[in-house]
């Protein structure tokens, strides 16, 4: 697999777009949209939140009961949740407004929103926007880029990977972007997920990858605790590359889910590192665990830890509050049992043995503790499974942010 510059134009046959549409916003872009040149199989996950925006509803149609889709249309600043059927109904009308343009099928359109809940979209911007957007299509890196940018709202950097790997003696490319800073606590974030990846493959093996790689990957993320009414990630395939096609779960599969879960590992923790108001990307591994689950459940536990990211904005090794959260999962264990380390690149320390701090210096770990990136390893002397987890500090400016977000 080879890394390399790109997000959702990486991919053979793949062109974005980007404008201002003027939807909440203004001096900036708020609308992107994704083209493919070619029909694509589709795969899709979606929040959990039974309070559902309209676009989930609506990319839930097409992608469980339509054999492709073509588009994806995006727009920040407003959610288009909570809006009733005057909301869907928009979904509908952007959709129309894009097979029109593009000369697609109307089933064939995505749909995604970002933003504020509650308040209906202005949909003629919208559909003017899609129609300014159409004829700007490009394959560029920088167009793709520029539509990564137009996703974002309280996201202080635009986030997109790309890779490339070998399949049947052809190069495959898989890119993507996402969106996502705060009321993240996915299971599936406000987070959007958009990869695109050229490479042949069934339309069910296609969900099967996606839905299996969210379980580590964009589930194990979590900002404030707060599961949004938009979350989504929708992944497109074309065939471009034209490999044999992917239709069991051979070689062939396992590499594509291998650079699958690298998109969407890295897209994951780049949203927990861009956490509202963050400072750090806070990290937990939970080692020697007997199951995947109680590891999951261990590790989820302390990355949603408000005293614990409170703590980890201080540089502060207060291991108490680790091992406290770890004990209220859930999850059984033996307090008594666990080591934990705290490891950043400016090195590794041993907090505590056998459930008893050890004779560290909290100099070195305050060292550690105020690096951009830290991690938090717990071995619980179990078994050999594991599990990892991402997040971030808990910071003063994560209320500012959100005591006055609609304004």
């Amino acid at each position: 697999m080879k890394v390399i510059t790109g997000g959702v134009t990486a991919a053979k046959g793949f062109q974005a777009a980007s404008t201002a549409a003027g939807i909440k916003y203004q001096g900036r872009t708020d609308m992107a949209m994704v083209y493919s040149e070619k029909p694509c199989v589709a795969a899709g996950t979606f929040t959990t939140n039974i309070v559902k925006a309209a676009p989930v509803k609506w990319d839930q149609e097409i992608v469980y009961k339509h054999p492709s889709a073509q588009v994806i249309v995006c727009n920040s600043g407003i959610a288009n949740a909570c809006t009733g059927e005057e909301g869907f109904s928009y979904c509908r009308a952007t959709a129309k407004a894009a097979a029109e343009t593009l000369n697609v099928d109307e089933n064939s359109v995505l749909v995604a929103s970002t933003g504020v809940i509650g308040m209906q979209l202005p949909i003629e911007k919208l559909s003017d926007g899609v129609k300014a957007m159409a004829p700007k299509l490009k394959g560029t890196l920088e167009a793709g880029n520029e539509a990564a940018k137009a996703i974002m709202t309280t996201d202080t950097v635009e986030k997109e990977v790309a890779v490339e790997i070998e399949i049947g003696g052809k190069t495959v490319t898989i890119g993507g972007m996402c969106k996502g800073s705060g009321m993240i606590h996915p299971n599936m974030c406000t987070m959007l997920g958009f990869v695109t990846t050229d490479v042949c493959i069934s339309k069910q093996l296609l969900q099967e990858a996606l839905s299996q790689d969210v379980k580590d990957t964009y589930n194990m993320v979590s900002v404030d605790g707060d599961t949004s009414t938009n979350d989504t990630v929708l992944l497109l395939a074309n065939g471009m590359a034209e490999n044999p096609e992917i239709n069991e779960k051979n070689e062939d599969y396992q590499k594509f889910c291998e650079a699958l879960n690298y998109i969407n590992t890295t897209l994951a923790k780049k949203i927990a590192g861009d956490g509202e108001g963050a400072t750090a990307l806070f990290e937990v591994k939970i080692i020697g665990a007997e199951s995947k689950e109680q590891a999951v459940t261990l590790s989820k536990s302390v990355v949603t830890s408000s005293l614990t990211k409170a703590a980890i904005y201080g540089h502060d090794a207060n291991w108490g509050r680790i091992l406290c959260a770890m004990g209220y999962s859930g999850a059984q264990f033996d307090p008594e049992k666990v080591d934990l380390y705290f490891e950043s690149k400016a090195g590794k320390i041993q907090i505590i043995e056998n459930g008893v701090a050890v004779n560290y210096s909290e100099e070195e770990a305050t060292k550690i503790l105020s690096e951009e990136a830290v991690t938090a390893i717990a071995d619980i002397k179990m078994g050999d499974c594991t599990a990892t987890a991402w997040g971030c500090d808990l910071t003063y400016d994560y209320v500012k942010i959100n005591a006055d977000y609609r304004s």
